[in-house]
């Protein structure tokens, strides 16, 4: 193949794994003969006076250790494609052509676009407007049903457990009940493994409206008959039955986001048992330090996936791993779709058969 000049960037919520993206595209690119160039902070990198530098294997050595992303990322400015009450925005049209026009001058055969579902789709908007992209999904939520896996989502799971693990010591040793609320916006797939494999008591997600009633009575029978302490994992989006999702405003921002369900439900523990109760909010500690194994793995498959769609012109594709082989489908596929927890599938029921209740 003649020699290629191909662009990457980051753009969204920051994710364990982006740099193993990142490192492996340049490896693979630099087998290819092909230029590597990597815009600062998303697709603002593309906009005027242009923020990009040459990405090589010299100075993308040893990044595949190191957790956030090289680039730098944003999930404001110019490109953004969803409102705060989740309306679809359109891109204005100024921004792509000005975006593409950067593409061009640079001379670009390709534009590997790395993030969630946001930005996959003004990914797919300046693919509708001639520009060549390939996409890399990118969420620790793990809730994109177009990939069984997304890298960042293992790194997340992993936090969950770390924080299970030290708050069952100081819960056993005060006799409490302690809630860790943790991210995972719409889907409960952090919650659910998290839970699970941290040996939670309780585990409530937004798949699973629970009540207050089931919950306190489950909490109750533990601690009545001897149980040192109970442990709540509950979904930044999970939600009583019949209730709305819990939201909190930003003290510096004045945005209102998801959040403060974890506060919500130890109140409602404590008042109706009567028992001492605590709360954790993980929040972006979750988004922090160093990749696992898996999402290093998965995160270099990813990169070498992306320059082989390049290879293969398949623009407008993303980069997929299902049945654990790495493959593609039309971005336009994947966005705009959310992959919720079955709620009988068979890892609910495997923790429902080892006694963890989900609140119902």
């Amino acid at each position: 193949m003649d020699h290629f000049r191909i662009g990457v960037l980051t753009s969204g919520a920051d994710c364990p794994g982006s740099n193993a993206v990142i490192r492996a595209t340049v490896a693979s690119a630099h087998t290819l003969g092909w230029e590597v160039l990597g815009f600062i902070d998303g697709y603002e990198g593309l906009l005027f006076p242009k923020n990009y530098k040459p990405l090589t294997l010299e100075n993308t050595e040893g990044i595949t250790a190191l957790g956030g992303t090289i680039l730098g990322t944003t999930s404001k400015g110019h490109f953004v494609t969803e409102s705060d009450s989740g309306e679809k925005i359109q891109i204005p049209q100024r921004i792509i052509d000005e975006a593409k026009k950067t593409v061009l001058e640079l001379g670009l055969q390709a534009l590997i676009c790395i993030g969630g579902d946001k930005t996959l789709r003004a990914a797919e908007q300046l693919f509708e407007n001639g520009v060549p992209v390939v996409g890399v999904p990118k969420t620790i939520d793990n809730d994109l049903p177009a990939t069984a896996w997304t890298f960042g989502f293992d790194s997340a799971v992993h936090c969950v457990v770390d924080a299970l693990d030290r708050l069952r010591t100081t819960a056993a040793s005060h006799k409490r009940v302690m809630v860790l609320q943790v991210m995972g916006r719409h889907s409960g797939w952090i919650a659910l493994y998290g839970g699970f494999a941290g040996g939670a008591d309780v585990i409530l997600i937004p798949e699973i409206p629970f009540t207050y009633e089931s919950l306190c009575a489950h909490v109750k029978k533990r601690m009545s008959s001897g149980a040192a302490s109970t442990l709540i994992v509950v979904g930044e989006e999970a939600a009583p039955k019949g209730a709305e999702v819990s939201t909190v405003r930003s003290v510096t921002t004045g945005e209102v986001h998801v959040g403060g369900i974890g506060v919500r439900v130890a109140q409602e523990i404590m008042e109706r048992t009567e028992l001492e109760t605590r709360t954790v909010v993980l929040g972006h500690l979750q988004r922090g330090g160093a990749p696992s194994m898996t999402d290093r793995i998965l995160g270099i498959r990813f990169g070498v996936g992306a320059v082989q769609l390049i290879q293969e012109k398949k623009f407008g594709y993303m980069v997929s791993y299902l049945n654990y082989q790495t493959g593609a489908v039309t971005i336009k596929e994947a966005i705009d779709q959310v992959k919720y927890v079955p709620p009988d599938c068979q890892v609910v029921m495997t923790a429902k058969a080892v006694g963890i209740s989900f609140g119902v």
